[in-house]
C-alpha cells in the first residue's frame, strides 16, 4: 500500500529530518505539529501544519492538537470496511498512512532532582499515545514508527516499494512495548507506593530448563542488558543461576578474590594479593568440584589467570572484563563461555513462588561495629580478619551452611543441609587441608551445642555465628570449655 500522508510529531528529533526528506522526495504530504513542524520547516522540508489540515486549532497551551475526529479518523478507518469508507468519505477525511510519533520525555523529567509534580504531570504526553495505538490497531494499513531507531529500516522498505506484513506486526507490537512500559513509569511515579510493576523482555531463548524436558528462557528489564558473552556456547538455565552465585560472592570482597561455583554454592573461595594467586587458591581448595564449575572474578581476568585455569574443564568465567592476551589464551577452549559483568545488585529481587512472586531486597553483609566476641577467649585482629572472611563465604552458601576457613581460603564447606550438625559434619568432610586451627562460620545460631562441639572436635579454634538461640548460653559455655573464640554478629544469612 503506498504511503501517502504521515504525521510526524517527536519530542526527539533524532533522524526527523533525514526521514522527513525520504518521505518528502517520494511526494508524501507531511503533517506536523508545533515544535516538529517549525523544526521541518525551518530544515527547508514542506510541511503543513495538524490544525490548518484537521481545521480544530491547538487549544488549552498545546494540551490539545491532534485528538480530533479528522486525525483519529484518518488513522483508525479500515480501508477493506465499507462503512468506515462512507463515514470518511461523507465527512471529507483523507487517511494518514504513517504515523511517526514518540512520547513527552517523563522518564527524564521525573529523573531531575526538584521536579515537582506539576511539572511531571505536563510531561504526561496523551495525544501521542493516542495517536500511536490507533495507528498500532490499524497497523495493517496504517504503519506506526515509535522510535527513531526504526527509521533506516522503514526507508529500505519504503524504498522497496512495500511495507512489508512482519515489518507493520513488529512496529505495532513496539508501540504498546513502549506506551504500556510509558504507562507503568508513570503509575509508579504518581502511586509512590509499595506496589511492583515488572517491566520484563526476553533476552534469549534457553535451549531448555533445569532439565531438557523443560522449556526456558531469560528475562530482563526492559532496556537492560545485564552482561555481554564474549565467547563459548550459549549460555543454559543452570549456567545463568550459577552466573549469578559466582558474581555476588567474588564482588562481595574488596580485595581480589576469586570464587568458584557448583550448582549455586562456592565448592573453593579464596583471597589473595593478586587475582591468580586468589584463582590458584580458590582451585586447590577443592579442585575435583572444580570440574566443570563456573570461576566468578572481582577483578578483571589477566594472562596469570588464564595460566591459572590450565587444563580444568570450565563452564563459565564471568568477570569485570578479560584482558587481551586471556582471551587469546582462553580461545583455545572454544566451548568455554566468557562473560562480563558489572554485577551491580538490584534494589528488587524477586523468584516466583506458590503461584505468586516473591520479592526482597538483596542480603547485604552488615558492618562489624554490631559484632560481639562472647566467649573468654579474645580474638586478634588477624584473628578477627579470618572470621571475616569465612562469615562472607557463608553468606552465600545454601542454608543450612557452615563453612571453614584458613589464611582466607576455603577449607571446607557444608551447604544445603537440612541439620546444622549435619552441615558441620560435610564441611568437615569435605576438607582437603587440615581443619587443625581453622576458622568456622555458621549462616544461623547453632540451637544446640552439638555442632559446636563436632567443629571442635575438628580442631576449629573460633567460630562466627548470629547468636539469638534460647541456648545461646549453653553453646558459650561449650565454646568456653573447648577454650574457642566465638563472635556473634547479630545477623543471619540463609539462603534458600
Amino acid at each position: 500500500m503506498r504511503i501517502e500522508r504521515a504525521i510526524l510529531s517527536v519530542s526527539d528529533k533524532t533522524g526527523i529530518l533525514e526521514l522527513a526528506r525520504a518521505l518528502s522526495e517520494r511526494g508524501v504530504e507531511i503533517l506536523s505539529t508545533g515544535g516538529t513542524a517549525k523544526h521541518l520547516a525551518d530544515a527547508g522540508v514542506p510541511v503543513t501544519p495538524i490544525a490548518t489540515w484537521s481545521g480544530a486549532p491547538e487549544i488549552l497551551g498545546g494540551r490539545v492538537k491532534t485528538l480530533t475526529p479528522k486525525v483519529f479518523g484518518a488513522i483508525l478507518h479500515d480501508r477493506e470496511n465499507e462503512s468506515h469508507r462512507e463515514d470518511v468519505t461523507r465527512l471529507g477525511i483523507p487517511p494518514i498512512d504513517l504515523v511517526v510519533v514518540n512520547l513527552y520525555p517523563f522518564e527524564q523529567t521525573i529523573a531531575r532532582e526538584g521536579v515537582t509534580i506539576d511539572e511531571a504531570i505536563e510531561q504526561i504526553d496523551i495525544g501521542g499515545p493516542s495517536m500511536l495505538r490507533a495507528a498500532a490497531k490499524n497497523h495493517k494499513h496504517v504503519l506506526p514508527l515509535c522510535d527513531p531507531s526504526l527509521y533506516e529500516e522503514f526507508v529500505r522498505e519504503l524504498g522497496s516499494g512495500e511495507i512489508s506484513d512482519a515489518f507493520r506486526l513488529r512496529c505495532a507490537t513496539a508501540v504498546f512495548e513502549k506506551t504500556s512500559a510509558y504507562d507503568a513509569t508513570i503509575a509508579r511515579f504518581l502511586a509512590k507506593s509499595d506496589g511492583v510493576q515488572l517491566e520484563l523482555e526476553k533476552f534469549q531463548d534457553l535451549r531448555y530448563g533445569e532439565n531438557p524436558q523443560q522449556k526456558a528462557a531469560f528475562y530482563v528489564a526492559r532496556g537492560t542488558k545485564p552482561f555481554a558473552q564474549l565467547q563459548g556456547k550459549e549460555l543454559s538455565y543452570n549456567n545463568l543461576l550459577d552466573l549469578d552465585a559466582a558474581m555476588r560472592i567474588a564482588n562481595a570482597f574488596v580485595d581480589p578474590a576469586m570464587a568458584i561455583i557448583k550448582h549455586t554454592n562456592p565448592c573453593g573461595v579464596a583471597q589473595r594479593d593478586t587475582p591468580s594467586d586468589a584463582l590458584r587458591a580458590a582451585i586447590e581448595a577443592d579442585p575435583v568440584s572444580a570440574f566443570g564449575g563456573i570461576i566468578g572474578a572481582n577483578r578483571p581476568f589477566d594472562a596469570a589467570c588464564a595460566q591459572a585455569v590450565g587444563d580444568l574443564f570450565l563452564e563459565v568465567i564471568v568477570a569485570p572484563s578479560f584482558d587481551d592476551e586471556a582471551l587469546a589464551l582462553l580461545a583455545k577452549k572454544k566451548n568455554l563461555r566468557l562473560v562480563t559483568s558489572s554485577a551491580t545488585l538490584p534494589e528488587l529481587e524477586f523468584r516466583s513462588a506458590a503461584g505468586g512472586v516473591l520479592g526482597q531486597e538483596p542480603d547485604r553483609i552488615a558492618n562489624r561495629e554490631q559484632w560481639k566476641v562472647v566467649t573468654e577467649r579474645q580474638p586478634t585482629a588477624a584473628e578477627l580478619e579470618e572470621l571475616a572472611f569465612a562469615w562472607t563465604v557463608c553468606a552465600y552458601v545454601k542454608s543450612n551452611a557452615i563453612v571453614l576457613t584458613n589464611s582466607r581460603r576455603s577449607v571446607g564447606i557444608g551447604a544445603g543441609q537440612m541439620s546444622r550438625v549435619d552441615a558441620a559434619k560435610v564441611a568437615i568432610m569435605k576438607a582437603l587441608m587440615p581443619t587443625q586451627d581453622s576458622f568456622a562460620a555458621s549462616d544461623a545460631f547453632f540451637p544446640f551445642r552439638d555442632g559446636l562441639d563436632i567443629l571442635a572436635d575438628a580442631g576449629v579454634r573460633a567460630v562466627i555465628q548470629p547468636g539469638g538461640s534460647v541456648r545461646d548460653a549453653e553453646v558459650i559455655a561449650a565454646a568456653n570449655e573447648r577454650k574457642l573464640i566465638m563472635v556473634f554478629t547479630g545477623e543471619r544469612h540463609f539462603r534458600h
